[in-house]
């Protein structure tokens, strides 16, 4: 009988594209996870593998034979999944894929109380702003930022995320404020690639390609970088927030927001199922992050902000900005 120690050994070394990659996933040896594959080829009476130089590659039986594995798998999962649901505790373990900066500044805290409340429960997050293939790297669950393209994945939204252009007091007093979408031409944009920034005007989409000397790969590097005068920065609110708090960033061009997106929690299908490690993760984040998001507090004043730029004239918004920015 085939063992299902040897199904999950074979599909990892599938899915990794290598022994000792799947190894590592698996927690064990190179060596042991080529004795189980081979077991299984054996039992089965057929390469499943074959192996090169490079490292592996699915012969036309092992294609045929993972597409049933996957499933035995994923049902095994599901069915220790109602049976964990039956008692108080959610057990087995949880892999996550979140985005860098959002990961490291909210979401981490989220994990940590995730697993105080359930000591049973195995957790692996894994913060990166590469793009995770949820299926082929077998990821219970992934935290997104942003508008989703339509996918087989089932998305939860949990919160708005907004942006922000900002930039410092000693920016605006030495270089004056930005009155319009179009002013940012004139202004040194702190910039993560060679993006483009998007605002609303009314029913129009105002699209400015901005220009600037620093970029950088994070989005915490820009935000030190604003505060530090280098220049205007659009960031999310999540972490632009704190900063303009404590008044070491304005929020400009209030009458122009940038296009909402979203933090979603996504999940490979069945929709009709959902795990009880994913549905506590996703409760928790309800719970933290639903409805208005605590790091868009900062926002709060943003009608009494232009309140003060139309009863200044616009001529005067670097002054208001900067009055504004003190405490």
């Amino acid at each position: 009988m085939m063992d299902l120690d040897d199904i999950q050994a074979f599909v990892e070394v599938a899915e990794a594209g290598g022994f000792g990659r799947a190894g590592l996933r698996l927690g064990l040896s190179k060596s042991m996870v080529s004795r189980r594959v081979s077991r299984l080829e054996g039992e089965l009476g057929a390469q499943l593998l074959s192996r090169t130089t490079r490292g592996v590659a699915l012969t036309e039986a092992g294609l045929d034979f993972k597409e049933h594995a996957d499933r035995v798998l994923a049902e095994l999962e599901a069915a220790r999944d109602v049976v964990a649901q039956r008692g108080e505790e959610i057990v087995g373990s949880l892999r996550v894929a979140a985005p860098l900066s959002f990961g490291m500044t909210h979401l981490a805290p989220v994990m940590a109380e995730l697993a105080v409340r359930h000591p049973k429960l195995h957790i692996d997050a894994s913060y990166s702003d590469r793009y995770v293939d949820l299926i082929g790297e077998r990821f219970d669950v992934a935290v997104r930022l942003g508008v989703l393209a339509d996918s087989s994945l089932i998305a939860r939204r949990i919160a708005p995320i907004n942006g922000a252009v900002v930039a410092s007091p000693a920016y605006l007093e030495r270089c004056g404020a930005p009155k319009t979408p179009e002013d940012l031409i004139g202004h040194e944009a702190l910039l993560q690639s060679n993006e483009v920034w998007r605002f609303k005007d009314g029913k129009k989409l105002v699209t400015i390609r901005a220009e600037g000397r620093f970029k950088a790969d994070s989005g915490q590097a820009l935000v030190a970088a604003a505060v530090a005068g280098l220049g205007v920065a659009l960031l999310p609110t999540f972490l632009a927030g704190p900063s303009i708090e404590k008044g070491e960033l304005v929020p400009l061009l209030l009458d122009y927001p940038i296009p909402e997106a979203g933090l979603y929690v996504v999940r490979p299908p069945p929709a009709g199922h959902m795990p009880g490690k994913v549905r506590a993760l996703t409760d928790l984040l309800v719970e933290r992050f639903g409805g208005e998001p605590y790091w868009d507090v900062c926002y709060v004043a943003r009608e009494a902000f232009k309140a003060m730029m139309s009863a200044q004239g616009a001529g005067a918004a670097a002054d208001v900005a900067l009055a504004h920015a003190r405490p």
